[in-house]
């Protein structure tokens, strides 16, 4: 198999970026996400990938619900922000540097799970973790149950070309062998 051929297949198809965030034991995560998609219609099922190097993941292992935040074309320095930065060094639900801070000064609401929600990406979804598979590639899927979705009007996705600029707070190779 040519590695050069599936980079290239996979760049082509483009896919959307999403923040995950979750909380776990009064610790809430987050990070940009570009392997996600539908897994069932009835019911409804989303799965996400987490890379294994980030805090996200470790944090999701001890979660049951996770809120996917579906990024537009203006929400490239939310992209930046949960891409760039590490759960390990850097509050990214407090920190005044967050561009996307509310009026109040808020990045987040909290939901009846504790998740936290950004307020500037109203097409979201929160979701139930039903599943956890861990095949031994970077990444780990988490299959979820979708408990309720959001959605303002069209809009046109944050595209993974979008975000190819940015430098990953963690590598992939960096990844925790004992979560």
């Amino acid at each position: 198999m040519s590695t050069d051929a599936f980079g290239r297949l996979m760049a082509l198809a483009d896919p959307a970026m999403i923040v995950v965030t979750t909380v776990a034991e009064n610790e809430p995560a987050g990070c940009l996400v570009g392997f996600h998609a539908q897994s069932s219609i009835s019911a409804e099922h989303y799965c996400l990938w987490l890379s294994k190097a980030n805090h996200t993941y470790r944090t999701g292992l001890r979660a049951t619900h996770f809120a996917v935040h579906f990024l537009t074309e203006a929400d490239l320095p939310v992209a930046e922000w949960f891409g760039t930065r590490t759960g390990e060094t850097t509050d990214k639900f407090n920190s005044d540097k967050f561009a996307g801070r509310g009026a109040d000064g808020r990045v987040t609401d909290t939901d009846e799970h504790g998740l936290p929600l950004l307020r500037d990406c109203p097409n979201r979804m929160v979701v139930e973790r039903i599943a956890m598979l861990d095949d031994g590639g970077d990444h780990a899927c988490f299959t979820t149950r979708v408990l309720s979705a959001h959605s303002e009007g069209t809009f046109t996705p944050l595209r993974l070309s979008d975000v190819a600029h940015l430098d990953a707070g963690r590598s992939s190779e960096s990844r925790s062998v004992h979560p």
